[in-house]
């Protein structure tokens, strides 16, 4: 499959892994509800606005966060040695981080705030990108827009990201690209999903925000449950 093979350390449901924790980020959910949301007042009768606007702005997103993987990559291949004792305990640091990242998606569950600490935008960062997005004019305007929004994501989707990223960062740049792709690719489903499904009247902006408040926690769970399982197989070297 476009070549993903040949890592030592790394494996197809790695990534996967990390991928669907990105995807199912509560807060990149409520970002493209309220994209979805901003356009539909704008063009309440253009249903085909809000369908060319969710898909330009989902189309921004996967660029910069393709971007954001080739530099974040680009950099661990220069701080990580491949071999050595080093690079054996960096590599088990991955585990820790994502084994303290599935922690802290479980505190969320467990004891919910807005705004938690890497695995929520945080609360003083979201004023801001709601006026960014309010900016939204267009379907074209969607794209510009959905450009600057990613560095509004990062503070929440970053984690799985970068363990991702520095496994990758073992491979050629040119061996990177596929994985990345696919990485990114998982990441837009629910976004274009959600785009379609209220172009085609099988949900609501409403009901899609609804949805995400009344499940918040057990997105939490779920994130917190895939990334503590692929934090110990990490560290114990199972993948």
């Amino acid at each position: 499959m476009w070549g993903l093979c040949g890592m030592s350390d790394l494996t197809l449901l790695n990534i996967v892994g990390l991928a669907l924790v990105d995807a199912i980020n509560p807060c990149a959910l409520a970002v493209m509800a309220i994209v979805l949301m901003t356009i539909l007042l704008r063009h309440p009768k253009k249903r085909k606005a809000a369908l060319l606007g969710g898909l330009n702005f989902t189309l921004a997103v996967f660029i910069l966060y393709f971007i954001y993987g080739i530099l974040f990559t680009q950099v661990f291949s220069h701080l990580i040695p491949e071999t050595g004792k080093y690079a054996y305990y960096i590599f088990r640091g991955f585990g820790v981080f994502a084994i303290v990242l599935g922690l802290l998606n479980l505190k969320d569950f467990l004891y919910y705030k807005p705004g938690g600490v890497m695995t929520e935008m945080p609360l003083k960062l979201r004023p801001k990108m709601k006026k960014l997005v309010n900016k939204i004019t267009s379907p074209r305007g969607a794209f510009v827009i959905g450009l600057l929004v990613t560095l509004f994501l990062l503070p929440c989707t970053i984690g799985p990201y970068i363990i991702a990223s520095g496994q990758l960062s073992t491979l050629g740049l040119v061996a990177r690209i596929p994985w990345l792709f696919l990485y990114n690719l998982i990441f837009i489903i629910p976004m274009i999903a959600i785009t379609l499904a209220i172009y085609l009247s099988i949900t609501t902006v409403d009901r899609v925000s609804g949805w995400k408040e009344q499940n918040i926690k057990y997105l939490h769970l779920v994130e917190a449950i895939i990334l503590i399982i692929l934090g110990i197989a990490m560290f114990t070297s199972l993948i």
